[in-house]
């Protein structure tokens, strides 16, 4: 019986982390849709959440995100009543971003949303192994979580 194609690629861990988090981001992307927002979108209000004030600059550094792609994706949340910029207290030639009202609910939906993706994704593993997996996936990406 002739061996499948790719098996030696197939078997690199690598590999299979790459196909985990294709699944795991199509899973919370598709869950974010049903409450229309994308990705990124997310994930700026998430940081504003955590971070608010934050100064515009400091949000893209933060997050890794390009400026000029960051500018659109505000525009969209502040179009959508999500996100404020007003005036840096600390520097007024700078915008502070901040979450309205609205858009601290929509993060809320949207967190019990990417959580449930994730528990879909680790659905095959146990309690523990979901934990022990989330460690190891810490350690060997180099971040603290």
């Amino acid at each position: 019986m002739a061996e499948p194609p790719l098996l030696a690629i197939r078997s690199l861990p690598s590999w299979l982390l790459g196909r985990a988090a294709a699944r795991g981001r199509a899973l919370v992307a598709e869950a974010l849709a049903a409450e229309d927002l994308r990705m990124w979108h997310h994930v700026v209000l998430s940081a504003v959440h955590d971070l608010a004030p934050v100064a515009q600059a400091d949000l893209g550094r933060g997050i890794g995100l390009d400026p000029k792609d960051l500018v659109g994706i505000l525009n969209d949340l502040q179009a959508a009543g999500l996100v404020r910029r007003e005036p840096d207290p600390g520097d007024r030639r700078k915008n502070a971003v901040s979450l309205t009202p609205e858009g601290e609910r929509l993060l809320t939906r949207c967190e019990r949303a990417a959580r449930a993706a994730n528990d879909t994704l680790l659905a095959p593993l146990s309690a523990a192994e979901r934990d022990q997996f989330t460690d190891l996936l810490i350690r060997i990406s180099g971040t603290d979580g």
